[in-house]
This record gives structure tokens, C-alpha cells and sequence, in this order.
């Protein structure tokens, strides 16, 4: 954890002095009135920490205060430095272009105290338009035609959310809402592939009879994400069955001999001491005719492995980016990022961009979603 916090402080910090610099030499503040932004940019800097001891001490409206103010500047920095660095990068240009002997001046604009102003207002406007995407869930559908269901189960409905993360920011609206969704597509099977909650669970436990109220008569099924852990799995757990999941770790079930599902737990147990869990090919075996299968997984990892010995993998993790474009780095280490891919040896990864959000309560061009998964038995081959 220690080199989490080293470094969040160096790449946030460098974020923070990068902006005060651009602020000094756009506005030039007195002396006064930069010690104040230096005091208040620090504070911003160390508000998700304050966030987590205030949580932790039971101050929990406090907590929420500079939980959401601290998010919300995270986002706006996030666009406001990308916006100066794009900005610095054309400013180069008549640089480059004057070391090779042709004259450059279109960049000239993109400095002093009107640029940078206009970059503020850019990036105030791209960050309430996040808030807006952020709270607009859409559904994803995704159809799969088999033959591995039986001629008693011509069609399932599967909803899956993941990357809920409630907690301090995410809480009884936020719920509701995710009911209410779910309810109208009239799911026969409910999943939740992680993250249902965030790294406070204080003040949250009225949610789980919210989350229990969605009606899935095949059963609610969850595999465990890495903020489980962080929360305290002890706690995520209870709070995960309270909302009337099945826990699958590492373990599956089959329901009315159609479909199986398995769940497995997240990498990050075993950092916080997990061990022992049977591999994931073990775990989902030989399945030369067996039922349609579903993979529950957080993060959105194939395992060689396991190939062609599930149907369907249901992940997240990735929250597609969340704010682009953080994406391009995210898709560094998660190269299937959202959407459907195949999966070698058969078999199709649903990737979602997650229901909720993390850290800053904005999304841009990564809009939340609930999927909807239609699982339907193909028609047997007529004759000739």
C-alpha cells in the first residue's frame, strides 16, 4: 500500500504542480494570493486521504463533503492538464517548425492569461458534461444463439452489472436507480461481477434490501472484484449476500440443468491472504456437452487455459477508461477494453463499462451500462 500512496502523491502532485505553475504564469498572483493557492491545491491533493480517515472515524457526512469536492477537482484537473499539455504541444510546433526553417504563427494564441482562461471554461464545461454522462445508464444488449440449451429452456435472460461501487458517493439514488432498470428487462438470472462496493462501506448497508428487491426467479448470482477487499471482504461479503447474491468463489452452480455459472475471485485476494482456490480450468473442468456456461470474472483477462470451456465470460474492471482519455492508458494493460470479443477456442467476453463509477463521479465517452445478455437455443437443422 505503501507504494500505492507514493505513487499517488507523485503523479497527483506533479498534476497539481503542473497547474499551479500554468496559473502563475498565465494570471501572475502576488505573493499573498499564491500562498493561498498553494494551501488550497494541497488540501485538494490530500482530500482523498482525508476522505478515508474521516470515513474511517465515523465522521461520515464529512467524509462524503470532501469526498465528492475532492473527486470532482480530480476530474476537472484531469481535463485541465490534458488540455495544456495538448496545448504546450502545439505551442512546440512553431519551434519544430522554425528549427527546420519554415515559418509557424497559428499557435501564437495559445498562451497568456485569455488561453488559459478559456482553457478553465473548456475544461469546466467537459467536466459537467461527465457528471451528466455519468448518470445516464444505458442497457447494452447482447444476443447468443446456442445449442447448448435444452429444448425445456428455449431462451435465458441474463442481467449483469458490475463496478457499482457503492459507498460514500453511490448511494440510495444510485440504487434505485439500478433496480429500477433491471426490473423492466425482467431478467431470469441477476449477476454482479465485482465491485459492487467501494472502499467505504459506512452508512451503506440500508442499500442491500434496495438490491434485494430485484426479481430474478432463476436465482442472483456474484463473483468478488479487488474493492471488495479494499472495503474489508469480510464486510463485502455480508453486505453482497444481504442484497440477496449467491457468492460464487471460485465454485459453480447449475440452475434447472440449462446453464452453469462460475465465479471466480478476484487476483487482489491474494495480496489481502487468499489461497488454495483451484485454477480456473479446474474450476470449470471438461465440457464436451455440458450446459451453457457462464464465467463470471472481474477483470477482463482470457486464460489460455480455459479456453473453449465456457460459452460466455461476463467481466468489467475497466470502466472502458471512464474519462477519456485515460482510456489509451487503461487499454495499455486491458487491451479488451469494453464491448464483445471472442474468445479463442469459442466462446464470446462481454467487457462492460461498469454501472457506476470510481473516484470522480464523471464518465466522458465511457457512458455507464447495465447488460442485458438474451441466450437463445438455435433451431435444430431441418431435414436435406
Amino acid at each position: 500500500m505503501s507504494l500505492f500512496l507514493l505513487s499517488f502523491f507523485v503523479i497527483y502532485g506533479s498534476m497539481h504542480a503542473y497547474a499551479l505553475l500554468k496559473a502563475r504564469s498565465a494570471l501572475a498572483p502576488g505573493p499573498w494570493t499564491m500562498l493561498a493557492l498553494l494551501l488550497l491545491l494541497a488540501l485538494l491533493l490530500c482530500a482523498p486521504i482525508l476522505t478515508h480517515h474521516l470515513s474511517r472515524r465515523g465522521y461520515e457526512e464529512a467524509a462524503r463533503i470532501v469526498s465528492l469536492a475532492g473527486y470532482l477537482w480530480m476530474g476537472f484537473l484531469f481535463f485541465f492538464v490534458c488540455l495544456n499539455l495538448c496545448a504546450d504541444i502545439l505551442r512546440l510546433l512553431p519551434w519544430a517548425m522554425g528549427r527546420v526553417g519554415i515559418s509557424l504563427n497559428a499557435a501564437s494564441g495559445l498562451a497568456g492569461r485569455p488561453a488559459f482562461l478559456c482553457i478553465v471554461a473548456l475544461a469546466v464545461a467537459l467536466s459537467a458534461y461527465s457528471i451528466v454522462e455519468a448518470s445516464r445508464i444505458r442497457v447494452v444488449r447482447v444476443r447468443i444463439v446456442t445449442d447448448r440449451l435444452p429444448a425445456s429452456v428455449p431462451s435465458l435472460r441474463i442481467a449483469q452489472i458490475t463496478d457499482l461501487h457503492l459507498g460514500l458517493i453511490h448511494r440510495t439514488g444510485k440504487a434505485r436507480e439500478v433496480v429500477a432498470i433491471v426490473a423492466r428487462e425482467h431478467p431470469d438470472i441477476f449477476v454482479s461481477t465485482g465491485d459492487l462496493v467501494d472502499g467505504q462501506l459506512d452508512g451503506v448497508a440500508g442499500l442491500a434490501g434496495i438490491l434485494r428487491g430485484i426479481p430474478a426467479p432463476r436465482g442472483k448470482f456474484a463473483a468478488l472484484g479487488n474493492h471488495e477487499y479494499y472495503a474489508g471482504i469480510d464486510r463485502s461479503i455480508a453486505f453482497t449476500r444481504k442484497s440477496g447474491f449467491t457468492l460464487l468463489r471460485d465454485e459453480s452452480v447449475t440452475i434447472d440443468d440449462a446453464v452453469r455459472l462460475a465465479g471466480v475471485d478476484d487476483p487482489a485476494g491474494a495480496r489481502f491472504g487468499r489461497t488454495g482456490a483451484p485454477s480456473e480450468a479446474a474450476l470449470l473442468g471438461d465440457r464436451p456437452d455440458g450446459p451453457f456456461t457462464v464465467l463470471l470474472k472481474h477483470r477482463p483477462q482470457l486464460d489460455p487455459a480455459s479456453g473453449g470451456k465456457f460459452d460466455l465470460q461476463l467481466s468489467g474492471h475497466t470502466h472502458d477508461g471512464q474519462i477519456f482519455p485515460f482510456r489509451l492508458l487503461t487499454r495499455l494493460v486491458y487491451p479488451l477494453l469494453a464491448g464483445n470479443h471472442p474468445v479463442p477456442g469459442g466462446g464470446t467476453l462481454h467487457v462492460s463499462r461498469g454501472t457506476g463509477t470510481w473516484g470522480p463521479p464523471m464518465r466522458f465517452l465511457a457512458p455507464p451500462e447495465i447488460t442485458v445478455v438474451d441466450v437463445v437455443r438455435s433451431l435444430p437443422a431441418g431435414p436435406g
